[in-house]
């Protein structure tokens, strides 16, 4: 099993109170917020146990930062602060037998995860909106190998399923990288007279309006646009968007209690999802 902190040889190994965090390199700026948040609370909690974090940055799959942390026994224990469908963190601290916790869903055995209830809010979010007579709705997000744009996208479809409605699969797009290429399937969803855009996180989402405002597209008049996730990105946008709020602080504050079970040896829930709230503003009439 892994032990941290090797005092001296022949000697018995203990603690070090550190915790490592382990933050995605490749985050847009739009995204900082939410893990500000996140170790914001995370701080809280080990801060109060007398933990210190440790911040490690694995960028395109380039985990060298957090095998070094671990080969080196400078910590306890691990929080992962962003999932992937095909995730060699989660891989490599598996194999380590480091104790750690996800913030975000996974879909590996055995992993101890904490997450917003994300297929349940936009599937909420999505039947509001087909309730309200529109039912040509574009989805429009990012990097699908991201385990939450995959929730995202199931609660989306369920809803159509829910409500007995044939979804069109061609007016789902992901893995748009750069504002050029959501400029053109913004552009390309307004031709097929779409009824809503909706856009999976707030940085499609700002973008989506900056696009809409260069076309002299009306929203809601012409068009209707929400978005699955809310930030201050989008606060003062005019009209007011239509979106799910989530709370990232206590995302973080949740996840550094319970890795510091795991790393206590105490029993926890395999997966804990946390509440989020439907916000119906301006966007959507």
């Amino acid at each position: 099993d892994y032990k941290p902190n090797v005092i001296a040889k022949g000697l018995a190994q203990s603690k070090t109170y550190n915790l490592c965090v382990v933050m995605p390199g490749d985050y847009d700026v739009v995204d900082l917020t939410f893990f500000q948040q996140c170790l914001s609370g995370i701080q809280e909690i080990a801060g109060a146990m007398e933990y210190d974090i440790l911040l490690s940055i694995c960028k395109n799959n380039d985990i060298s930062s957090l095998e070094r942390i671990v080969s080196n026994r400078k910590v306890d224990g691990a929080i992962l602060m962003r999932t992937f469908v095909d995730d060699p963190q989660i891989e490599y601290l598996q194999d380590r037998q480091v104790p750690f916790v996800t913030i975000g869903s996974s879909n590996y055995k055995d992993v101890v995860q904490v997450d917003h209830d994300h297929r349940s809010a936009c599937r909420e979010l999505t039947s509001i909106i087909l309730l309200k007579q529109m039912k040509k709705i574009a989805l429009i997000g990012g990097d699908e190998s991201h385990v939450v744009t995959q929730n995202r996208v199931g609660g989306f479809c369920e809803a159509y399923q829910e409500a007995g409605l044939e979804l069109d699969k061609s007016l789902i797009s992901l893995n748009l990288e750069n504002n050029i290429v959501v400029d053109k399937k913004v552009e390309e969803v307004l031709r097929k007279g779409v009824d809503c855009i909706l856009c999976l996180d707030d940085a499609i989402c700002s973008r989506v309006l900056k696009s809409l405002r260069e076309k002299h597209v009306h929203v809601p008049e012409d068009v209707c646009v929400a978005s699955f996730y809310n930030s201050s990105v989008l606060e003062n946008n005019v009209p007011s968007i239509t979106s799910l709020e989530f709370e990232p602080r206590e995302l973080g504050m949740v996840a550094c209690r319970i890795v510091l079970d795991l790393i206590e040896e105490k029993e926890v829930e395999e997966k804990t999802l946390l509440p989020y709230r439907v916000v119906l503003r301006d966007s959507t009439k």
